[in-house]
């Protein structure tokens, strides 16, 4: 078999990008181990994060270090045995986070952002899955009075400075917008741009019909069997050995298996994460996704239940699951909305591929003819998806890109 490009990887990034080079007319293979969607992409908050203008970066406050050197909080956990290896990485990545730093890459990740909900509506309307996006914006709660005031001041800053809308809350609006909380709170930020997701792993399977209808073809295979040719690539699939001209790499927090193999030294790193459907209790009702900041955990309603989710844990990507932040995180939930049964059988578990400046690497590889680079987009895998497929497929095909690639090359390290 002979194919214009292959694409490795199949979550929410490899697959846009696949519908994306399929819909300017190349003949593509998009290989996974696994079935489409059913790694990182299938377990998140479910959010389309228009908002998120400022990449999620390492607290600089004493009190929040001081907390997460306790290792006992919902919203970051490590494992000690995985700290060495991390060290570097934690390192640029607080540097990178000091203020001046981080409102610089904001600057530079802000054109991604400002086009996830267009783009993803735009797929979600030719692949016929507008009714898994919700227009409900998100909301965030607080229990104490100085965070919601320094949270309303940030959210002011980002409204001025980038065009996004939000509502400020006080407590009767709180209850109001969701009138089954539980708790009587301090106030909060509804966030209005942003779209919610009811199905994260369904959204892929409809943007994966849509690639296999415009011609695409899927296949299993090992992305570490890939290897120059004189005329290009090869890799091994279930279908047999697959020739291209082209190869993206989408593999989010499994890039490294192959770039490592081919020369490349990123500084590439993955916070894990987890999650738990639970029934609601009675007619209760979880009217938008829903964060209790000052906890660290996030409800969203899904159409398997509410949705749980927790922040990063800092560990080997291998490494066998450890779900703490659920444990510490459900009974406070439970007294925050009323939660009934737990729907999963077990916690899963994602992976999420993160750089240290809090921006995906998209681009050529800088050593290689025709290797392209999408990986790395951390928490906004789901929201940057499809701007993400565009981007690349202008690029490959020589189109005007869509946002200036330049701040997201990867000689960047």
């Amino acid at each position: 078999m002979r194919k214009d490009v292959v694409v490795l990887g199949a979550g929410i990034v490899g697959v846009s990008i696949a519908v994306h080079l399929q819909k300017r007319g190349r003949s593509v293979l998009l290989v996974d181990r696994r079935k489409p969607g059913e790694e990182t992409s299938f377990g998140n908050a479910g959010l389309i994060q228009r908002e998120g203008v400022y990449p999620y970066g390492f607290p600089h406050d004493f009190g929040a270090l001081l907390r997460y050197a306790l290792n006992n909080t919902i919203d970051a956990h490590y494992h000690w045995a995985a700290i060495p290896k991390l060290a570097p990485f934690l390192w640029q990545y607080w540097m990178h986070s000091r203020p001046a730093q981080h409102k610089a890459i904001a600057r530079m990740y802000a054109p991604l952002i400002e086009r996830s909900v267009t783009e993803h509506m735009a797929l979600a309307e030719e692949s016929g899955s507008t009714h898994l996006i919700r227009p409900t914006g998100w909301m965030k709660v607080f229990r104490d009075e100085k965070s919601r005031d320094e949270q309303f001041k940030d959210a002011e800053e980002v409204k001025r400075d980038f065009g996004v809308n939000f509502d400020a809350l006080d407590t009767r609006a709180v209850a109001e917008r969701e009138p089954h909380l539980k708790v009587e709170t301090k106030g909060g930020i509804h966030w209005t741009d942003p779209a919610s997701v009811s199905d994260p792993h369904m959204l892929t399977m409809g943007y994966v019909g849509l690639f296999e209808r415009l011609g695409g073809e899927l296949a299993s295979g090992d992305a570490r069997t890939l290897e120059e040719t004189p005329t290009g690539w090869r890799i091994q699939t279930e279908k047999g050995p697959v020739d291209a001209d082209t190869v993206v790499i989408a593999l989010g927090a499994w890039a490294d298996v192959v770039t490592t193999k081919l020369g490349y030294d990123l500084p590439l790193a993955v916070k894990r994460g987890y999650h738990m459907h639970y029934k609601p209790e009675g007619n209760a009702v979880l009217n938008r996704p829903t964060l209790d900041f000052d906890r660290g955990y996030f409800l969203a309603p899904m159409s398997k239940g509410v949705r749980l989710t927790t922040g990063a844990e800092f560990a080997n990507r291998d490494a066998p699951k450890t779900p703490v932040q659920l444990q510490r995180a459900e009974p406070i939930a439970r007294d925050f909305f009323p939660l009934g049964e737990r729907v999963d059988p077990e916690p899963w578990m994602g992976m999420r591929p993160c750089t240290p400046d809090m921006m995906p690497i998209i681009g050529p590889a800088p050593k290689h003819k025709n290797l392209w680079f999408g990986f790395g987009h951390a928490h906004h895998g789901l929201t940057l998806g499809p701007v993400t497929g565009r981007l690349l497929a202008e690029m490959i095909t020589g189109e005007t890109p869509v946002v200036d690639p330049k701040p997201y090359r990867a000689e960047r390290f």
